[in-house]
């Protein structure tokens, strides 16, 4: 094992690494809003709730930096790129540059693991709950909770978040943050082992290798606690886990 690697944790929002290795980074609204010391001040008269433990619990440890702009490290200069449940908000193309830039700063030989909503998992599950709803009617209530698994995230309108809030608040952060789309909230596109693994060949990565939550090709993964939750447990049920290497 390396005594050293250097990690980044892209599109991090609040699950962060406190691992020395792990540089995590991400552009979320409560990140700019805590960078900005007068906005700061603002945020416990404007943000309330579960949403506020979230902005007063983010960690100091966040590069802030939009990801859209590229990533900002030298070439060959990251032994790992770490994401999870963030490619299916890049539209197509916007994901396809985004993973040439995870293979820029990439050295060498460096690993790629990539976390996203699992298509196939949740294709087979609404197909095996059509044929109970065959077998028993009883099902039928049920099923569109198996069609929400698939599509809801791509045609949701509100971001979940702002359609939780009191009225008044509900309708200011849908004038001031705008639609689902506009926060980022939405599903742009759905992966599974076939297409991710297509998406990451395009763009020169190799040795496209299936895991889980708790298996990598990377020595001492458990360490970083970047796919299990606080129990042990896996973090993000029903993900497919892929690795690449330049």
């Amino acid at each position: 094992m390396l005594a050293w690697m250097k990690i980044l944790n892209l599109g991090c929002g609040t699950r962060t690494s406190a691992h020395p290795d792990v540089i995590n980074v991400d552009w979320s609204i409560y990140l700019r809003l805590k960078k900005n010391a007068v906005l700061r001040a603002l945020v416990p008269f404007v943000v309330s709730g579960e949403r506020l433990e979230r902005f007063k619990a983010l960690p100091p440890n966040i590069v802030v930096h939009n990801l859209a702009r590229g990533i900002p490290f030298e070439s060959d200069s990251i032994d790992l790129v770490y994401h999870s449940h963030l490619l299916e908000h890049l539209d197509q193309d916007v994901a396809a540059r985004f993973v040439r830039e995870v293979a820029r700063v990439l050295k060498p030989g460096g690993i790629h693991r990539v976390v996203v909503p699992d298509l196939e998992v949740a294709c087979r599950k609404y197909l095996a709950h059509v044929d109970r709803c065959a077998e028993d009617p009883h099902e039928a209530p049920l099923h569109d909770s198996y069609v929400e698994a698939i599509i809801e995230q791509s045609v949701r309108r509100e971001a979940r978040g702002t359609s939780q809030q009191p009225p008044a608040r509900r309708f200011v952060e849908n004038v001031i943050l705008g639609d689902a789309r506009q926060q980022g909230d939405t599903h742009q596109w759905m992966y599974d082992r076939v297409n991710l693994a297509v998406l990451m060949t395009n763009a020169g990565f190799e040795e496209p290798k299936i895991r889980d939550y708790s298996s990598s090709g990377i020595p001492g993964w458990s360490q970083y606690r970047l796919d299990i939750d606080g129990d042990g447990n896996e973090y993000k049920p029903g993900s497919l886990y892929m690795e690449f290497r330049k």
